[in-house]
């Protein structure tokens, strides 16, 4: 059986873009989560993964310890740590999260 820090690190390594966030993107259940799945969509994403880290304590204890970041949503972009919901803001403003989705999007269609 693999330990929370190995199924975290499963998911963010298996799909392009990953985001753990409080509910789910169609009931957020925090301000926070809810302009997460906002700007992601406006960035165009096609394909999410995310995980209600509600639903599991140890994943919502265990993905703050592998990030070494102590809020929620949490944002991974092929394999790499992105960032919560202030920085996502702060990218999407620079067109740097449209950039990241649309890369992380092209790479896992080839």
């Amino acid at each position: 059986m693999a330990t929370i820090q190995e199924l975290i690190q499963e998911q963010v390594q298996k799909h392009p873009i990953v985001l753990y966030m409080k509910g789910n993107p169609r009931a957020p259940q925090c301000g926070f989560s809810a302009r997460a799945v906002q700007l992601l969509q406006q960035s165009g994403v096609k394909e999410l993964f995310t995980v209600d880290v509600l639903a599991d304590p140890q994943i919502r204890d265990g993905i703050k310890q592998y990030s070494n970041w102590p809020t929620i949503p949490q944002l991974y972009i092929q394999g790499e740590f992105v960032g919560g919901s202030d920085i996502m803001s702060d990218l999407y403003q620079q067109g740097e999260l449209q950039k990241l989705v649309g890369s992380a999007q092209a790479a896992s269609a080839s």
